[in-house]
């Protein structure tokens, strides 16, 4: 097992959500840290543990990235930090797992399942071997305390309850 470092340059932490049940608003995260052994060929055995700061979130919109760092949402002057730690890993086929983890927002922990893909190994222009890996999930944000919301005049809701979670890793040995 090799220590890894997240890429932060060449990597991404965005998520989207339905605005007005019609439309999808998308947004990311620009500082986080993670914490990664693994073998890169094969995740199975990996120790992975990610903190995202919530206060980095960007929406392109400041009076939005504002309410949603408020206790309305995220309450970010309470808690500051996203975490993940993950509790187990499948091996689904060649280049593709599950990985299962805690999954701490806004003081509340719960399960969480995102699906993962190995990108591939390439060698940066300095001689260092690093790799990639794709990672989907979805999450009900109520079920993280973020219940905040608004009725439409039309019917249904400002702001869907599913949250997609897109995350573009590059790691570099530590």
């Amino acid at each position: 097992m090799k220590k890894w470092t997240v890429d932060q340059a060449h990597s991404e932490i965005g998520f989207s959500v339905k605005h007005m049940m019609i439309s999808k608003v998308k947004g990311s995260f620009a500082s986080y840290e993670a914490q990664v052994e693994a073998d890169e060929n094969n995740l199975e055995n990996a120790l992975i543990d990610f903190k995202i700061d919530v206060t980095s979130i960007d929406t392109n919109n400041e009076d939005r990235d504002n309410h949603l760092r408020s206790a309305d949402f995220f309450d970010a002057e309470q808690h500051p930090y996203i975490t993940f730690n993950a509790t187990d890993i499948r091996k689904k086929d060649d280049d593709e797992y599950e990985l299962e983890g805690d999954l701490t927002i806004k003081g509340v922990t719960r399960p969480a399942k995102f699906e993962a893909e190995y990108g591939g190994k390439a060698t940066n222009p300095w001689g260092v071997e690093v790799v990639a890996y794709n990672v989907n999930g979805k999450i009900n944000r109520k079920d993280f305390g973020l219940t905040w919301n608004q009725a439409l005049e039309t019917g249904g809701v400002l702001v869907g309850e599913d949250i997609k979670l897109n995350l573009e890793i590059q790691a570099n040995p530590a």
